[in-house]
């Protein structure tokens, strides 16, 4: 599986990075396990997922978190999650 992150500010590409989980892991806990990845390398607290945010991930493999999904404060509009390659 590989996932795409990606931080957005002002419609315009800050940072990305691939996660590439080959893992014998369920899907659920790849995305997870990306997910945290990702968060720790942008130096991130992990977001939670709303009900939103888990409405439009099933609904196309694509989600984004905004800051109401974060603890802390961003510096970006959100970040999104896409899957761009399952197993």
């Amino acid at each position: 599986m590989r996932i795409w992150f990606k931080e957005w500010k002002d419609n315009h590409l800050l940072a990305d990075y691939e996660v590439t989980d080959v893992s014998d892991e369920t899907r659920t806990h790849k995305i997870f396990h990306g997910l945290e990845e990702a968060c720790n390398h942008f130096d991130l607290s992990v977001p939670i997922w709303l009900e939103s945010t888990v409405r439009d991930f099933k609904r196309g493999a694509k989600a984004r978190f905004y800051q109401d999904n974060f603890v802390d404060e961003i510096e970006f509009d959100y970040l999104e999650i896409h899957v761009i390659e399952e197993d």
